[in-house]
């Protein structure tokens, strides 16, 4: 922070805090005045109280006030009036019965037109599929609002009383109820409803507005509000901003004393740290003061912070001074102040000051579990092994527990560095056996949990065999994280063992657990597996959803097997499940005509099903498989979509246009959102850079590239413009992007090796017969990009060479392993030889074969191979080249021979 928003927050300060004696003289006034006019307004409010409908009344008419015009302009009536899809019918005429969906299907499927169709399907149905298990779910609105006017201009609100209030609150609850399932608890959404108020209208009004609303004001919601001024202050560049937003987390702080709260670490532990990280020392110690004279108990952990402040700004002195007082003997409160002191060194990784004051530490008076838990990860972090056994020997003896005794074990154990998930827990188990302590369910589970981040699935099953054989239980959401990492993994067929130890030991599967099943059995394309799981889930009294149904739908699509996807239908009607907007979604995706998405556009409205964002984005992708383009773009202009999901439907039809190659079309809708101020989907952007490849547009791709930095597709779409630029030799703009990729993979060593692996493997396969593009590369990886290259990425060029016959390049390449400190092995040796015969040089050849061992047979059967290839076709080509000289000589005998007998004519 510059020294003058340093100043500017002391003098606010200072001055402040000459105000708060005075606020505090006339807050007792205050508090006698308010109690006294109390009874009074209590009084009044009964007069003005009126029956709830007016007050319904009076809120709608507000609402309607301020809801915001939905005209659409010419152009879209137009095109909404040509747009064939229609809406759902509602007429009521008295029909035949209506036929099932699977009727409707399977009338489409025999049609006269099926043959056509079905080729039309089997081509575009798998691209054009939205999977459920892929989709983004989260449909929040996060747009913002500007408030007009004065915040509190509510009509409604002034005229409600609080018994009306709670009247309305009752009714609209009960409303929201059928619309909405909420996820969180009634106590996280009133915490979001503060954020949301104090972001949008200021800390100070949002107060008022809570308390307008009948709702006191507590420590929770001060806190959140101190938070939200300090996040602003963090988060701004702007020296003016953060000094108002931290004055006005310092006026929420004083009014918090002022009302009698205790100032708990929960509220200026926020404010220190922001001193802390900005290394404001004077400011730092002003709150310290104040905090110290309002809460004496808190002088550990004040001791805490300040040895943070001084490792920020590196004052040694200090450090040591703290250090030694906590070793003292005469320190007051000794053992809360080192478990403090200890902790904050602990996170700040200062090994040699932890080590003074470990030694003279008593851990069994440490009154914090969560700080035994910091002190024995980071014991693992420093291999301090025998320091670990002997607190845990001292802990055993105290009343702390097994369960706490098995948790530091398993703390300490997994914070060993560079240490196998295997060795993890073999490490896990020695300590247990060691000190004849059983582990409890919560430390398997959290194993379990280790494993399955790592996607380690096999070590996460040996931990739960081991669990149930000490006759431990775990929960059924520890199986539901290792489904989850076989989906992430590809060890789709682990479900079954999976599933029989759920059945062994007696756990009752939710229809949760089922699904995920279901979709691994899918996606290894065991159908009757997923069917049997469904059958399963019906013997224990479950009812499918209809999003097990459509899994199986999605699966059949993918496959392209539209007979077998009809058939899911007609198990959704034998099983009583009505089709959602997502299964009408799979429908329309994967029609093969535009007769048949009408055809299910009408029956899902005849059903009573809404279209969703998924249905309009299946309608998208369905015309523009079709080729019909201009009804694929009417598809947004239709006013039942949501303003909240219109950006994504847009983003859709960017890709789907690009994808079907229609690049000018998606590049004027993604101008178009651009000039509307709103973000693309990162999917349709990193789809737009995938054609402006096949186009050669690289810069623009690169353009296009810088919008993704924030996104998880990043990586993905980089490494796309890589592959491009090595297979047309544009070595800038390669050598620029992989300077990225090193520092977005700094520290995973592993991943950044496996990158550059990768891009010399593109460069072997492009199959060149220049190997300069090759060397160039290879040297600006070394010198521009400081990465040493791996024996894979020498080993990929070394193949090339022999596609490329090139001795010499091979030469050098050789020379490069033992520069990168790289041992020769079989497979080296064995490239070069090839390299090196087909370049023609078998002099060369012959002393690299010597070196190989032939004691493999299959190091014998590629020897063999390759001398067949490259000595036989040589000599072919030697004796066609020979043939076609001796021919050539014959022809000018000839041709000499006629001269000569011409002139003796």
């Amino acid at each position: 922070m510059p020294p003058s928003t340093a100043r500017n927050l002391v003098s606010l300060f200072r001055s402040a805090a000459r105000l708060t004696s005075q606020r505090s003289v006339t807050s007792a006034a205050r508090k006698k005045r308010s109690s006294s006019s109390s009874s009074a307004a209590a009084a009044v409010s009964k007069k003005k109280d009126f029956p709830p409908s007016s007050a319904d009344a009076d809120l709608k008419q507000y609402v309607s006030a301020i809801k915001p015009s939905a005209a659409v302009n010419k152009n879209a009536k137009h095109l909404l009036k040509t747009f064939k899809a229609p809406p759902p019918s509602s007429s009521t005429i008295s029909n035949p019965p209506k036929p099932s969906l699977h009727a409707i299907c399977t009338d489409g499927v025999d049609s006269e037109d099926d043959d056509n169709s079905a080729e039309q399907m089997l081509t575009h149905a798998s691209s054009l599929l939205y999977d459920e298990m892929d989709l983004p779910w989260d449909d929040e609105e996060r747009g913002d609002t500007k408030v007009i006017g004065s915040v509190l201009d509510m009509p409604w609100l002034e005229k409600m009383t609080n018994n009306s209030i709670a009247e309305w609150r009752k009714e609209f609850s009960r409303d929201r109820k059928q619309k909405w399932v909420f996820k969180s608890t009634q106590t996280n959404r009133f915490g979001r409803m503060v954020n949301v108020c104090a972001d949008k209208l200021g800390p100070d009004a949002a107060v008022e507005v809570f308390g307008k609303l009948g709702q006191e004001t507590g420590l929770k919601e001060y806190n959140s509000l101190i938070s939200i001024c300090i996040k602003k202050a963090r988060g701004t560049t702007d020296e003016d901003v953060s000094t108002e937003q931290i004055y006005r987390a310092y006026q929420i702080f004083i009014s918090l004393r002022e009302k009698g709260f205790k100032i708990e670490e929960e509220t200026y532990g926020q404010f220190l740290m922001y001193l802390i990280d900005f290394g404001m020392v004077e400011e730092f110690f002003f709150f310290h003061e104040i905090i110290k004279a309002d809460n004496s108990d808190s002088l550990p952990r004040l001791a805490y912070y300040e040895m943070l402040l001084w490792i920020r700004v590196n004052n040694e002195v200090k450090i040591q001074e703290l250090c030694l007082s906590a070793v003292a003997d005469d320190a007051e409160d000794k053992s809360h102040f080192q478990e403090c002191i200890l902790m904050a060194l602990c996170e700040s990784g200062r090994k040699e000051e932890f080590m003074i004051v470990l030694r003279t530490l008593d851990i069994t008076k440490f009154t914090s579990v969560a700080s035994l838990e910091g002190v024995f990860r980071y014991l693992g972090k420093l291999l301090l092994e025998p320091f670990t056994e002997r607190y845990l020997l001292a802990l055993k003896k105290t009343d702390i527990g097994a369960d706490n005794i098995s948790n530091f074990i398993y703390e300490y154990a997994i914070s060993i560095p560079n240490l196998a998930v295997e060795d993890v827990i073999l490490k896990f188990q020695t300590l247990h056996s060691k000190f004849e302590v059983l582990p409890t369910s919560a430390q398997y589970e959290k194993l379990v949990n280790y494993c399955c981040e790592f996607l380690k699935v096999h070590d996460a099953l040996n931990v739960v065999d081991e669990a149930f054989k000490f006759g431990i239980t775990l929960s059924l959401e520890t199986f539901h994280l290792i489904l989850d990492a076989c989906d992430q993994s590809y060890e789709f067929n682990l479900v079954n063992q999976i599933n029989s130890r759920i059945s062994h030991h007696n756990l009752e599967p939710k229809v949760e657990t089922f699904k995920k099943m279901i979709i691994l059995h899918v996606k290894m394309k065991d159908f009757e597996g997923a069917y049997e799981l469904i059958n399963d889930l019906q013997k224990k009294g479950l009812k499918p959803s209809t999003s097990l149904f459509n899994i199986i739908l999605s699966g059949y699509f993918r496959e392209k097997n539209k007979y077998r996807a009809m058939d899911v239908l007609k198990q959704m009607e034998d099983a009583d499940v009505k089709p959602d907007s997502v299964t009408y979604s799979y429908l329309i995706a994967n029609s093969h005509c535009e007769k048949d998405m009408i055809k299910f556009y009408e029956d899902m409205g005849e059903s009573g099903v809404a279209p969703t964002k998924q249905v309009f984005m299946a309608l998208i992708n369905a015309y523009a498989s079709l080729g019909q383009f201009e009804k694929a773009e009417k598809v947004v202009l239709d006013e039942r979509i949501p303003v909240k999901n219109l950006n994504e439907i847009k983003s859709v039809l960017v890709a789907a246009l690009a994808s079907n190659g229609q690049l000018s079309g998606a590049l004027n809708i993604y101008e178009e959102i651009k000039k509307a101020e709103c973000g693309l989907d990162p999917k349709a952007i990193r789809c737009l850079i995938e054609h402006f490849q096949s186009e050669g547009e690289i810069d623009r791709s690169l353009q296009l590239l810088e919008e993704l930095s924030d996104s998880r597709y990043w990586t993905d779409a980089c490494f796309r413009i890589i592959s491009h630029c090595v297979r047309h030799e544009n070595l800038r703009s390669a050598v620029d992007l992989l300077k990225q990729l090193k520092d977005k993979f700094n520290h995973a060593e592993i991943a950044l090796e496996v990158l550059f692996d990768e891009v010399f493997c593109i460069f072997a396969e492009k199959e060149s017969t220049d190997m300069q593009f090759g060397l160039d590369l290879l040297q600006a990886v070394k010198e521009e990009i400081g990465v040493r290259p791996s024996r894979k990425s020498l080993d990929f060029l070394l193949s090339a060479c022999v596609y490329a016959k090139d001795a010499k390049t091979a030469i050098v390449i050789w020379e490069e392993y033992e520069n990168a400190g790289l041992p020769y092995n079989v497979l080296s040796f064995v490239r070069m030889y090839q390299a090196l015969l087909a370049a023609g040089d078998r002099k060369s050849a012959a002393k690299i074969l010597n070196k190989i061992r032939q004691d493999d047979p299959h190091v014998r059967c590629v020897i063999k191979a390759s001398e067949e290839t490259f000595i036989r076709s040589a000599s072919v080509e030697k004796k066609r080249k020979k043939k076609k000289k001796k021919k050539k000589e014959f022809e000018s005998t000839v041709g000499l021979l006629d001269v000569v007998e011409a002139k003796t004519k």
